[in-house]
């Protein structure tokens, strides 16, 4: 019975401090990423009234790798900088006036974009058509919160917002879906080492 009893605490043990290093992993992660956004974000395509960028990119890599609690977490890390003036943000922007913009709605929808595509991954499993679900579930989320925003803020139709914000737009990120899709698929349990 003793045995029995010290082997169930060996194992308790080393469960604790596997999870432990899982979570000071996750936390590097994300601020890791976090650090991404800001670099992707800097590859501007500089277009008006909304300029194309890799942010997207980058925040669908996050989703998809973090999950959608950790890669939230670095999200708002990311936002935060910015909010507080680091110029993490397209054009090496920060500051609060940047969300009063027409692209506050792109950068707070980066929210729901990354917690919808980790939440799928984590759902689904990290097989590329699951990825692929996620990532363009996501990447409709952060229309849906852009294009709204920027009707409130400029008090543009509902077409010519979609033709400003949405149709130039889709050929990248169409791209940028399935190169993220691909790299999670491949390199998720790489990088995380089936953390869950």
């Amino acid at each position: 019975m003793g045995k029995v009893t010290f082997i169930m605490v060996n194992i308790k043990y080393n469960e604790v401090i596997f999870m432990n290093h899982i979570k000071t992993k996750l936390q590097v992660l994300c601020a890791l990423f976090a650090a991404l956004c800001a670099v992707c974000a800097q590859v501007v395509i500089p277009v008006q009234p909304v300029p194309i960028t890799l942010g997207t990119f980058a925040v669908l890599l996050a989703g998809g790798f973090l999950g959608a609690r950790y890669g939230l977490i670095s999200l708002c890390i990311y936002i935060l900088l910015g909010i507080v003036g680091v110029p993490v943000f397209s054009m090496m922007k920060g500051g609060l006036a940047v969300l009063g913009g027409p692209t506050g709605g792109f950068i707070i929808g980066y929210l729901p974009m990354v917690f919808l595509t980790g939440f799928i991954v984590e759902k689904m499993g990290a097989t590329f058509k699951n990825a692929l679900i996620a990532t363009l579930c996501g990447t409709l989320a952060c229309y849906i919160f852009g294009i709204g925003w920027f009707i409130v803020l400029t008090g543009k139709a509902i077409g010519a917002a979609f033709m400003l914000c949405m149709y130039p737009f889709i050929p990248g990120d169409l791209a940028k879906i399935i190169i993220s899709s691909l790299i999670i698929s491949r390199y998720k349990k790489r990088l995380l080492a089936e953390n869950r």
